[in-house]
């Protein structure tokens, strides 16, 4: 196994398409890269499916909310 010194470790933002620039340093060498963790600032499917039912029940919430809001506003127009 290839030990690896922590002062050697690098973050760097990949484009659109996933690369990653090295830099000149490494220009015409052979490179070994590791992916040691991967973050991403888009939410993941599971997390927009999970937002977006919450976001329907609420809706269906304040709906039926409003409804009886407005069954007892109009009543009370009648009287």
């Amino acid at each position: 196994m290839t030990k690896v010194d922590a002062r050697d470790l690098r973050t760097n933002e990949t484009d659109d398409r996933g690369r990653i620039y090295l830099g000149t340093e490494y220009a015409n060498k052979r490179v070994t890269v590791a992916v040691v963790e991967v973050e991403s600032d888009h939410p993941d499917e599971d997390e927009l499916a999970a937002a977006y039912r919450e976001a329907s029940e609420s809706a269906e919430e304040l709906a039926d909310e409003w409804d009886e809001a407005s069954d007892e506003a109009w009543d009370g127009l009648d009287k």
